[in-house]
């Protein structure tokens, strides 16, 4: 090990500079028009893995975006780690916001300013640093494989298919993945648990075209007053959420646990302070942190219609649309809650117009034990580079392929993420830190070392 940590000190800088490389890749997967640039970062990927030494590296075609491929078997009796991230990034919109160029990284006060630099590129660059380290100064104690996504952010829809049809190709003894958070570069942490997702676009739609809102207004129904009126009824005066049978699977947390849960550090005056706001909000009778991570939510993502150029264009808007995504908890199907969204919106809509409502796409939540090895290895790594043991949270966010590996491959995964919560990733100005970076390549031969020795005891 101490070899390993050597030359992870004498090849930080070119670790770096590789890096860096990657956040300036535009991998957007959202948008069609950035579809070349996410597959350059495939391929990006795929060559790195190589020249680190992995054998079997190839894209993988499936209807989206390829899966990246790589392999490094070292003994057929040795425990296997499957490696799972994602290459692609969320929009940087808006661009006036951002201090820099979102794609253009720069460092500033050992912070690195770019997008994707903590969601998931840098975290998936510290699984390839680690295992050039670790195959460089021969201590590779597992086989390793790779599975790295382009899809992720856009909801994994052809990966379930990929996993699926590969089931022989993906089999391993665990599955690490970092896309999670820390609690702070003191305080280490592992979430063993994520929300799930339905995420969804609605339309209203009033007159057949926009109208003059002199002539026409008070007499025809607007549909962006429509729309703002139906989503605003979708929460109580106790910010619950109002859609009929929404709570009905809702695991309620014991008394216990959330007891625990309240022990995790949590300074609220330096929340606000770093979100700048004067005062939290939400569901009536639940702390910050479990608003946040075991509660169920509903929020717009965004809303537009009518005109909003320069200047005034007095128009009654034809059309109306917003983007909702609704964080779902275990047992919450997130098939069943969108088509509860579904008939709820409609059913609400008054009859002067009429409603669409498209889903995009949507995953469970997961929960993963702790009396796991793979826990139990994260543990003991985390322990070792951080000398504290590290918290079990809940996170707030939502990476679906855990339910997925578990029910096609029969596999549990493990979180052991090292960003941060005010990273500002799906916001302008994303940022990771050095620290976060090249503790993250620290810390992961450790849970290989301590996986295989937990798992040939």
């Amino acid at each position: 090990m101490k070899k390993t940590q050597a030359y992870i000190q004498a090849n930080q800088q070119r670790f770096l500079e590789e890096l860096l490389d990657l956040l300036r890749i535009p991998s957007i997967s959202a948008d069609p028009t950035y579809a070349g640039d996410v597959r350059r970062a495939a391929e990006f990927i795929a060559n790195n893995l190589r020249q680190s030494g992995a054998d079997q590296v190839r894209l993988e075609e499936t209807a989206g975006f390829p899966v990246v491929y790589g392999e490094k078997m070292i003994d057929p009796k040795a425990p296997t780690v499957l490696v799972y991230g994602h290459y692609d990034v969320q929009p940087a919109d808006p661009l006036e916001l951002w201090e820099s160029p979102p794609f253009e990284p720069v460092i500033k006060d050992e912070i690195i300013y770019a997008r994707g630099s903590c969601d998931d590129k840098g975290q998936v660059f510290m699984h390839v640093k680690a295992f050039e380290a670790m195959l460089a100064t021969n201590n590779l104690p597992c086989n390793i494989k790779f599975m790295i996504e382009g899809e992720e952010e856009i909801g994994s829809n052809n990966l379930a298919i990929f996993v699926a049809n590969n089931k022989e190709l993906l089999q391993a003894d665990v599955i690490l993945i970092s896309d999670t958070a820390i609690i702070a570069n003191d305080i280490p942490s592992i979430d063993v648990g994520l929300r799930g997702l339905s995420y969804l676009e609605v339309t209203v739609q009033g007159p057949n075209r926009d109208l003059h809102s002199g002539v026409y207004g008070g007499a025809v129904a607007n549909p962006i007053n429509i729309l703002c009126e139906m989503i605003a009824s979708m929460h109580d005066e106790f910010n619950q959420i109002t859609i009929p049978g929404f709570y009905e699977a809702v695991q309620e947390l014991g008394a216990t646990d959330r007891a625990a849960m309240a022990q995790t550090p949590f300074d609220l005056e330096a929340y606000q302070k770093d979100l700048g706001i004067a005062s939290v909000h939400g569901e009536k009778g639940y702390s910050t942190l479990e608003r946040a991570s075991i509660r169920p939510t509903l929020d717009v993502n965004g809303i537009w219609g009518g005109y909003i150029g320069e200047g005034a264009k007095t128009v009654l808007p034809s059309l109306a649309h917003a983007k909702i995504s609704m964080r779902l908890v275990p047992n919450q199907s997130s098939e069943k809650i969108t088509q509860l969204f579904t008939d709820h919106f409609k059913s609400i809509a008054p009859k002067g117009v009429k409603v669409t409502v498209t889903p995009h796409h949507g995953g469970e939540a997961y929960v993963m034990p702790t009396d796991t090895i793979a826990y139990q290895a994260a543990s003991k790594a985390l322990a070792e580079t951080f000398g504290k043991e590290p918290v079990p949270t809940r996170g707030g966010g939502s990476i679906p392929v855990p339910t997925v590996f578990e029910k096609e491959l029969g596999i549990k995964s493990v979180l052991m993420g090292f960003g941060l919560d005010s990273d500002a990733i799906h916001s302008p100005n994303e940022h990771f830190g050095l620290f976060n970076f090249y503790k993250g390549i620290e810390t992961i031969p450790h849970f290989f070392k301590h996986f295989y020795a937990l798992s040939t005891k």
